[in-house]
């Protein structure tokens, strides 16, 4: 199974070096990323529990890693990041259940460094 923790240290990556290769794409980008993430009607970790939905209906592995880290990083327990995941394969059926098993082992993997510091 993908090691979560090493998918969302490939995203920065890429990230940094779309940046670099396509700065004015990924500024726009990144741009609206922050606007539609930042607290308003709904706060930060609403945002990522829906991002976490939509990032396992989408089948985006590279999501699953990045919005379950953001997601406790903004105090979402275990619970309601299942919650959220179970509601996108309620909508998405069996593909959404298999992608499941992403959001388990980045909430695994995630817990687990969070308790190391």
């Amino acid at each position: 199974m993908e090691d979560m923790k090493k998918l969302f240290k490939e995203v920065n990556l890429n990230l940094n070096k779309f940046m670099k290769e396509y700065p004015k794409e990924t500024k726009a980008f990144v741009g609206l990323m922050q606007a539609i993430e930042a607290p308003g009607a709904l706060d930060s970790k609403q945002n990522e529990l829906i991002a976490i939905a939509l990032s396992v209906v989408t089948h985006c592995k590279w999501c699953i890693a990045w919005h379950v880290e953001k997601a406790l990083e903004h105090g979402a327990s275990r619970k309601e990041i299942a919650e959220a995941a179970w509601m996108a394969v309620l909508m998405g059926g069996g593909p959404a259940l298999m992608y499941l098993q992403l959001v388990e082992k980045a909430l695994d993997d995630f817990e687990k460094k969070k308790k190391k510091k």
